[in-house]
C-alpha cells in the first residue's frame, strides 16, 4: 500500500511540474572539434512556461563514477527547477572507458558554450549562467569552468553549485588509492600523477573562481568528505564566507532530493542565484 501511495505522489508531482514547464529533447551541443567517433551526446532543456525571457540558467551535470548515468534520469529535477522560473539544461556526456575525464570535461565545456550562444532562444539570460553537478558531475562542472585549458571565461559563469562533489582533488586521492580497472579508473585518469593534478579543480582556485555554493552529505563517502575539506581550505583565502550546507543524507539521496518539488534546496539555490546573478 505504501509503495502505491508513493507511486501516486510521483505521478501527481510529475503532472503538476509538467504543466508548468516545457521540455526540449536531445539538442546537439558538440562541435566537430570535440565530437567523438563513439558517441554524440545531447542535452535536454527545461523551460518555465510563465517566464517570457531573461530567466537564470542552470546547467546540471549528472554523476556516476564517470562511467555511468544518463540525463533522462533527472527529468523531474529539470522540471522542478523550471517550474520555479529557472531554465535548466541537463546534458549527457561520453562515459568511461570510451572517454577519459579530459574528453568528458571538453564536452561539458561545449555544453557551457552552447548555453551561452543559445540561452535567449529558450528564455534564458546568457549573463546569468550557473552550473551544478552531483558526485562526478560536480567534478566535471567545476573543472570545465576553473581549468583555463577548456576555454571558459570564469567571469561569464555566475556561480558553481557543488552537490556532494567527488574528484575535487584527484591528485591527492589517487596517490592514496592508485587507479585500477575498478570503475574504469585507469581509462578515466591514466596512471600519470601529472594528469591527476590537471584533473583536479583544487589546483585552479584563484581570485577569478566564480562564487561557490557547496552541499555535503553527512553520511557520504569518506573520500568525498576529505577532498571537499581540502577544497574548502584552498578556497577560503579567496572566498572566506563559503560554508558548506551539511545535510543528514547519504550520497545518492543528495541528488534524488531534487525529484521532490518541495525540497528546501530549490529556495537555497534560487537565493544563491539572486545574490550572484549579473
Amino acid at each position: 500500500m505504501r509503495h502505491f501511495f508513493v507511486f501516486l505522489v510521483l505521478v501527481f508531482t510529475f503532472l503538476v511540474v509538467s504543466c508548468s514547464s516545457i521540455k526540449v529533447k536531445d539538442k546537439s551541443y558538440l562541435t566537430s572539434s570535440v565530437t567523438t567517433e563513439i558517441s554524440s551526446p545531447k542535452l535536454n532543456v527545461f523551460i518555465p512556461r510563465k517566464i517570457k525571457s531573461d530567466a537564470p540558467v542552470l546547467i546540471f551535470v549528472h554523476g556516476g563514477y564517470w562511467n555511468s548515468g544518463r540525463k533522462g534520469t533527472y527529468d523531474l529535477m529539470g522540471r522542478n527547477f523550471a517550474s520555479k522560473g529557472v531554465v535548466t539544461v541537463i546534458p549527457d556526456y561520453t562515459l568511461s572507458p570510451a572517454a577519459s575525464y579530459e574528453e568528458m570535461t571538453q564536452q561539458i565545456a561545449a555544453v557551457i558554450k552552447w548555453v551561452q550562444a543559445n540561452a535567449q532562444e529558450y528564455k534564458g539570460n546568457p549573463k546569468q549562467i550557473f552550473i551544478t553537478g552531483h558526485s562526478a558531475g560536480g567534478h566535471l562542472a567545476a573543472l570545465a569552468v576553473m581549468n583555463p585549458k577548456y576555454g571558459i571565461d570564469p567571469k561569464t559563469i555566475s556561480g558553481i553549485i557543488l552537490n556532494d562533489a567527488a574528484g575535487l582533488d584527484m591528485h591527492y586521492y589517487l596517490q592514496e588509492n592508485l587507479p585500477t580497472e575498478e570503475h574504469d579508473y585507469i581509462a578515466t585518469w591514466t596512471k600519470n600523477p601529472e594528469v591527476w593534478k590537471a584533473a583536479s579543480p583544487i589546483y585552479f582556485i584563484d581570485k577569478n573562481t566564480p562564487p561557490l555554493l557547496i552541499y555535503m552529505g553527512e553520511k557520504t563517502y569518506p573520500s568525498i568528505k576529505v577532498t571537499n575539506d581540502r577544497f574548502l581550505e584552498a578556497l577560503h583565502p579567496f572566498q572566506p564566507k563559503v560554508t558548506p550546507i551539511y545535510l543528514n543524507k547519504k550520497h545518492v539521496p543528495m541528488a534524488t532530493q531534487y525529484f521532490w518539488p518541495w525540497s528546501d534546496r530549490f529556495d537555497e539555490v534560487i537565493d544563491f542565484m539572486k545574490l550572484h546573478g549579473k
